[in-house]
């Protein structure tokens, strides 16, 4: 990651329109560097996947993901609504944070125009909601497949397959469970159940 650093710095020296685009598109080198580290660390048996289970407060983790991928939205002019929660949830900070920016991620990256609408229902129920291009209803019991783009992710060419399995994996580990709700053309609701508390410790 020393490389994508040193480039960083070096594009902070100048705000042409060129620089902006070089800092996004490094933006997302850095993103796919990350999901490629953390596919390691999870299958790392030796024990590279570090969970530490603690309670946190949900919000933070919210706002840190939203201030990441505040560019992103900004150049798109795609709003972020962030209802705000007080929940306090039992997971691994780190791994969650993760999860969180992989969802908007997913979610800046398919939407053109509209929204992300981020809120807490019911029992510790976090939902990422999206006006995005959609997932096909054939696609979506794939969608936690490794490897599986589904047909938005081959047309538009920006998926790697990768994000959705990495971050059910590392739900159930931490005892928590996805599901996705979506239509083609309106949008794609994610929904994180973060209220279990049987975690894999290993």
């Amino acid at each position: 990651k020393a490389p994508i650093a040193v480039m960083q710095v070096l594009l902070q020296q100048e705000d042409t329109e060129q620089s902006r685009e070089l800092k996004a598109e490094l933006f997302r080198v850095e993103q796919y560097a990350e999901m490629a580290l953390s596919y390691v660390r999870l299958n790392d048996r030796g024990g590279g996947f570090d969970l530490v289970a603690a309670e946190y407060a949900l919000d933070p983790v919210i706002r840190k993901a939203i201030r990441k991928y505040a560019g992103q939205f900004i150049r798109k002019k795609i709003q972020v609504v962030n209802q705000g929660t007080d929940e306090v949830v039992l997971t691994d900070e780190k791994w969650l944070s993760f999860i969180v920016e992989q969802i908007l991620s997913n979610a800046v990256k398919y939407t053109q125009q509209g929204s992300v609408t981020i809120r807490v229902e019911g029992d510790r129920q976090l939902v990422i909601e999206d006006t995005g291009i959609g997932i096909a209803a054939e696609d979506i019991p794939r969608i936690f497949e490794k490897g599986y783009t589904g047909e938005n992710g081959r047309l538009g060419k920006k998926s790697t397959g990768i994000g959705l399995y990495l971050s059910r994996k590392i739900l159930r580990k931490l005892g928590h469970e996805i599901t996705v709700d979506s239509q083609v053309d309106k949008g794609t609701e994610v929904r994180m159940s973060l209220w279990k508390k049987d975690l894999e410790m290993y």
